[in-house]
């Protein structure tokens, strides 16, 4: 597989650096995208892709502009512009069942100082915010209130028509991190190293229908937060800059599990405090949180992480599962995980349970030598220790995509169009399933033969 596909390739790592166990080989017979297709259309970072159905997306970057994309195609569908710097979020905005008008229709934020919403059918700009007094760093929709809500220095919220609902006063200059929605008309704001619920409530007679209330201060993690994670209707994650991994209550607001010295061989005497995941302190920063029905799936520092929600504990990890700090990681069907890095590597992973042999603890004594005698329970101790602190499951490296010359940002997941992935490079890369493109060519060259007429006189 050539490494050098778009641009020129990545600069070699040192060997000290490297690890035998996430290499694999130029066969990669488990990994399906084969074929790639790069889309050029922005001239700065690309940072950001959104899903906007089966087969478009989005991307936006540091050049301000949004593109909108055909994922089976790679046709280039809209050019949004309408902002002069840099974008620092989007999301969707879902429609409403009661409307009549069924387009798809996206927000921006900017460096500007601005967030703008977007028709992503027609490319028209439909409303525009320029009253922000600082830079918006995320985004959040409550689709059930029918309100969206903006992170700065303060926490706004907006109705569809885009007017300001209510506001906090100033939080921190750092600004909200990140936003998750919780039940009871509740959200969650990362800001520094607190985590703040807010919650909404029907305001008083003149205002426009909500006023937000802080409620609880949450002030566990020992550095700043830089990522959020709502898992299900009872606990969310949130994981901060020195790699604290904190599962939280949803409804109390408490904290469930949140472990230190994870990876400590030693015994632990409480099984319920802080999860450090990492050893190194200039690489253990949380960069990404996903999940799935049983598993969190974390991106610290260099490595990935899958620790089970139920077991309270990390089943599977990959210490270095590439050169630099993973960015980005989402679960796959069939027991897949896929992870990017500031390296410029995107890797496929599979999840395999280990299968543990029973170890026989060794006989000792005289008589033991020839099978007579009680087994030492004291020799057996270190054996079953070291299975209690075993990971119960692998994450076996294979499929490295290579086509990227910069830092891989983030990717998607498109089901049968592929894998899409942006990158500091200014590229975005749609990966496609090498074997299912040959069948899909070989079926439109019969169906062109069969419409000409050639099909039958060659038979």
């Amino acid at each position: 597989m050539l490494r050098w596909l778009i641009g020129g390739g990545r600069e070699p790592q040192g060997l000290a650096e490297k690890s035998p166990l996430q290499t694999v080989g130029e066969e990669q017979t488990q990994n399906p995208y084969t074929e790639l297709l790069a889309l050029k259309a922005h001239h700065d970072i690309v940072r950001y892709l959104v899903r906007l159905d089966d087969y478009r997306f989005a991307s936006a970057g540091d050049d301000g502009t949004v593109v909108v994309w055909n994922a089976q195609t790679g046709e280039k569908l809209l050019e949004l512009n309408g902002h002069t710097q840099k974008i620092t979020a989007i999301i969707t905005l879902p429609c409403l069942e009661t409307c009549e008008e069924k387009n798809q229709l996206i927000l921006t934020a900017s460096a500007d100082r601005t967030v703008i919403e977007w028709d992503c059918d027609t490319g028209r700009q439909v409303r525009k915010v320029s009253c922000f007094q600082s830079t918006v760093k995320c985004l959040a929709v409550l689709q059930r209130l029918d309100v969206w809500l903006s992170g700065g220095n303060d926490l706004c919220v907006w109705n569809r028509k885009l007017d300001l609902l209510c506001k906090t006063s100033h939080l921190s200059d750092t600004g909200v991190s990140a936003l998750i929605e919780i039940p009871k008309n509740c959200v969650v704001a990362a800001v520094g190293k607190e985590l703040i619920i807010f919650r909404l409530v029907a305001a008083t007679e003149g205002s426009l229908g909500w006023d937000i209330l802080e409620v609880k201060r949450l002030l566990d993690h020992q550095d700043n937060i830089l990522s959020l994670v709502n898992v299900n209707d009872v606990s969310f994650v949130s994981g901060s800059h020195v790699g604290e991994l904190i599962v939280w209550d949803t409804l109390g607001w408490t904290v469930q599990a949140c472990e230190h010295n994870f990876w400590d061989p030693s015994p632990q005497l409480d099984a319920q405090r802080e999860i450090k995941l990492c050893q190194k302190p200039n690489d253990v920063s949380i960069h990404h949180l996903t999940w799935d029905e049983e598993n969190v799936f974390v991106a610290v520092g260099r490595g990935l992480y899958v620790y089970n929600l139920q077991m309270k504990r990390v089943i599977a990890c990959q210490k270095t599962a590439h050169d630099s700090s993973v960015l980005h990681v989402a679960k796959l069907p069939n027991r897949q995980v896929v992870s990017c890095s500031e390296d410029g590597s995107v890797r496929i992973w599979e999840l395999r349970e280990k299968h543990q042999l029973s170890v026989e603890p060794v006989p000792t004594g005289f008589f033991n030598m020839w099978g007579f005698g009680r087994v030492n329970k004291q020799a057996s101790h270190p054996i079953k220790k070291q299975q209690e602190n075993a990971t119960s499951c692998s994450l076996e490296l294979i499929g490295d995509l290579i086509g990227h010359s910069s830092s891989v940002e983030m990717f998607l997941y498109f089901e049968d169009h592929g894998l899409v992935t942006c990158s500091a490079d200014h590229l975005i890369i749609l990966w496609k399933n090498g074997e299912r493109e040959s069948g899909l060519r070989s079926l439109k060259l019969f169906q062109k033969l069969e419409e000409n007429g050639d099909l039958y006189l060659s038979v």
